[in-house]
């Protein structure tokens, strides 16, 4: 059966990691989906790629971590925090594209 991320995630949000980098985080309702999504690698390079329309190269890095039961992704900002142009300096509203996110459970 498809659910959405919103099911499986408690908070879903995103800040600045410096004035050059983005974090996202998703922090998930239980360990049963925190381990769902990491067993079934739902968040990957791929994924994120496609949500925001960046270059793999883009990617920072995508890390679990267990004692949160959390997966941070971390990215480079298409520009920088606070410069012309930068509508969220604070990186705070560029979580809206994880709420697309579907997976599977049985």
């Amino acid at each position: 059966m498809k659910k959405n991320i919103q099911e499986a995630a408690r908070i879903i949000r995103s800040k600045n990691s410096g004035p050059y980098e983005l974090t996202l985080d998703i922090m998930f309702k239980n360990r049963r989906y925190f381990d769902l999504f990491r067993a079934e690698n739902i968040i990957n390079p791929e994924l994120i790629c496609r949500l925001y329309r960046i270059p793999q190269s883009d990617i920072l890095g995508i890390l679990y971590f267990e004692p949160a039961q959390a997966v941070k992704i971390t990215m480079k900002r298409r520009i920088p925090s606070g410069a012309l142009g930068d509508g969220d300096i604070y990186g705070a509203q560029q979580h809206a594209p994880l709420l697309e996110i579907e997976f599977e459970e049985n």
